[in-house]
């Protein structure tokens, strides 16, 4: 098994050095993270038969990175997925926010957590096996945000093939926060083509459908009879194109879904399975939603690893977070952070065969 090269990724970014570090467990697996934007840049995970292969996208080297997908393995930040217009409102002061998606905010802004150099004390071992913290401090008004926002991921690969991610924020002035890993994963093997004929099943009855600009209607419908239900195990492009507006908004699978699990609480959020391969991964989280994406835009995104070439729907996403556009539907679980509270968000991707 190949892995990248750590030199590959030594460079400077806004005067900080960014880097490559890579977490192994006795099971063979592997997981790399640079600290340019907390992101994870390779997963090798075994298939029914011991083969090793890196199951997500992403580059070679940081330049890769520099010119390419703004979110391949990235933690976003400081509020990940769709504001309305860049638009919202806190103690009575209104805030606007970049416009980088349609007419909205996405992923906290084009300078937001994906685009930052994390510090970091590199690779650790812990009880549960070995890991490496990230942390960065967003400057207050950084991308239109109120507050200084201390923010840190842990990211622990564990004998049980468990990646954990453990975020945690605490701010000095009342501000919103809601965290997202960007992992783009394919089971068959990062370039090995289309994930429609894989399968997958989300721990959700219900849905929050969107507008044509993939803006929250901000109810809660259910997916009982839609092309939105995974409720059990389907093939992941059995209904990708059906005659259906939320498919034709987000040009395939791109929402979020509402998890069954009490909140806060560290439950199943996603089952994803590729046959030919034996490989699956399952999702937790304590978050109360998981954004699925399906890579619906893949292609426009470049090269990658080895030269492969990134087609549409060549990989998934599943975002484990609050719901979008949470600061501007009230009814949605609160994303607001006050001074002297930690926000805290646990995700786990368990890897298996079978």
């Amino acid at each position: 098994m190949q892995i990248i090269d750590e030199s590959a990724f030594k460079s400077t970014f806004k005067g900080k050095e960014t880097a490559l570090f890579t977490l192994k467990n006795n099971n063979g697996l592997v997981v790399q993270i640079t600290n340019f934007g907390a992101k994870i840049v390779s997963i090798y995970a075994p298939d029914r038969k011991g083969n090793f292969a890196d199951v997500v996208l992403g580059y070679d080297s940081i330049e890769g990175y520099y010119k390419g997908h703004d979110y391949f393995g990235a933690i976003c930040g400081r509020c990940a997925n769709r504001i309305a217009n860049g638009q919202f409102e806190l103690d009575g002061k209104k805030y606007q926010l970049p416009i980088n998606n349609g007419p909205n905010s996405l992923h906290g802004g084009p300078e937001g957590f994906s685009n930052q150099v994390f510090d970091t004390n590199g690779v650790q071992k812990g009880p549960k096996g070995e890991f490496v913290k990230m942390s960065y401090i967003s400057p207050d008004g950084e991308m239109g945000y109120p507050g200084e926002v201390a923010f840190s991921v842990t990211y622990t690969l564990t004998a049980a093939n468990e990646l954990i991610l453990d975020y945690e924020a605490t701010t000095n002035k009342t501000t919103i926060v809601n965290i997202a890993s960007h992992s783009y994963f394919n089971l068959a093997g990062e370039g090995s083509g289309s994930i429609e004929g894989h399968e997958l099943l989300i721990n959700a009855k219900q849905f929050t459908p969107m507008n044509d600009v993939s803006i929250p209607l901000g109810e809660l419908r259910d997916v009982k009879g839609t092309p939105m239900d995974f409720t059990t195990m389907k093939v992941i492009g059995r209904d990708i194109n059906a005659d259906d507006d939320q498919l034709r908004f987000g040009k395939g699978y791109d929402h979020n879904w509402v998890l069954d699990k009490p909140l806060g609480e560290i439950g199943l959020a996603a089952d994803y399975y590729e046959k030919e391969s034996g490989r699956g991964m399952k999702v937790y989280t304590s978050q109360p939603g998981v954004q699925l994406y399906t890579g619906n835009w893949t292609e426009e995104k470049g090269t990658g690893k080895a030269g492969h070439t990134y087609i549409e729907r060549s990989a998934l996403c599943l975002e484990t977070q609050n719901f979008p556009d949470s600061i501007n539907n009230p009814q949605f679980p609160s994303v607001i952070l006050i001074p002297g509270e930690t926000y805290r968000h646990s995700c786990i991707h368990t890897f298996y065969t079978k």
